[in-house]
């Protein structure tokens, strides 16, 4: 029997408008970032309702979503526009991250960080060495890119600041100031899995650096970490531009 609240809703009644705005939620970013919506364009509420299969008013709270995470923006004449950004922002937001997980890494180094946390770092840091073992063509790249991502989530928790966590979330919901931003699924480039070897190695510095209590050590690492992405960027843009159209974090820059 289905549980009635004292305004006489159900419990189903009220996760639908959330259920459909998540769903408008991951189908306007899968758009943006695919490409499907290039940068600069316009968006059509009573369009992308259609085409999303939701009401206007679910995609409208997704739109306010993505204003916060910086992928649309509003526009004078009403509405919103996907966001479009020059390579100068781009590496500033990459520069950024590293600032704030190299402060989330020096903090954590000197506060020290809980038994349970640095188990559970140390953990993630095994596993992603069992995956570098394949060989390049037979690597599991979904499998790192998400151990990856749970090491940085690990990471920004490690210095026990809230503030500081919702910052860097917030800064990485930028595709291209992600962790796995460079992530490349193309076995057959050997430049892009020399960068996941050169990162697992950091990885432990960090780590080690953070049980050692190096707090400028650890800082440091983790910001030059951060700047594996900035040369992965600049590989794409300057060796291979046809490799551009791959990496879904730079669906979103301009030229």
């Amino acid at each position: 029997m289905r549980s009635l609240r004292s305004d006489g809703m159900t419990a189903d009644n009220e996760r639908a408008p959330k259920q459909q705005t998540a769903k408008a939620l991951l189908g306007l970013r899968d758009l943006i970032l695919t490409g499907e919506i290039e940068p600069g364009e316009r968006l059509s509420e009573v369009a992308l309702a259609e085409r999303l299969s939701v009401s206007r008013t679910p995609l409208r709270a997704a739109l306010q979503r993505l204003e916060q995470e910086g992928l649309v923006a509003l526009i004078p004449s009403g509405g919103y526009a996907v966001r479009s950004f020059s390579r100068q922002e781009v590496i500033d937001a990459i520069e950024l991250r590293g600032v704030l997980e190299g402060t989330a890494a020096r903090l954590a180094a000197e506060r020290g960080a809980t038994p349970a946390r640095m188990k559970a770092i140390r953990e993630v840091v095994a596993q992603l060495d069992d995956v570098l073992l394949a060989e390049p063509s037979a690597m599991d790249f979904e499998r790192y890119e998400a151990l990856n991502g749970r090491f940085h989530r690990l990471l920004w928790d490690l210095a026990g600041s809230e503030v500081l966590r919702r910052e860097i979330e917030r800064m990485t919901s930028l595709p291209f100031a992600s962790p796995n931003a460079f992530v490349n699924t193309e076995s057959d480039v050997p430049a892009f899995y020399r960068t996941l070897v050169v990162a697992q190695a950091q990885h432990k510095a960090i780590v080690s650096a953070i049980e050692l209590r190096e707090g400028a050590r650890a800082e440091a690492l983790a910001r030059e970490h951060a700047r594996l992405a900035r040369q992965n960027l600049d590989f794409v843009l300057e060796e291979q531009p046809d490799l551009r159209r791959k990496v879904l974090a730079l669906a979103l820059m301009a030229g």
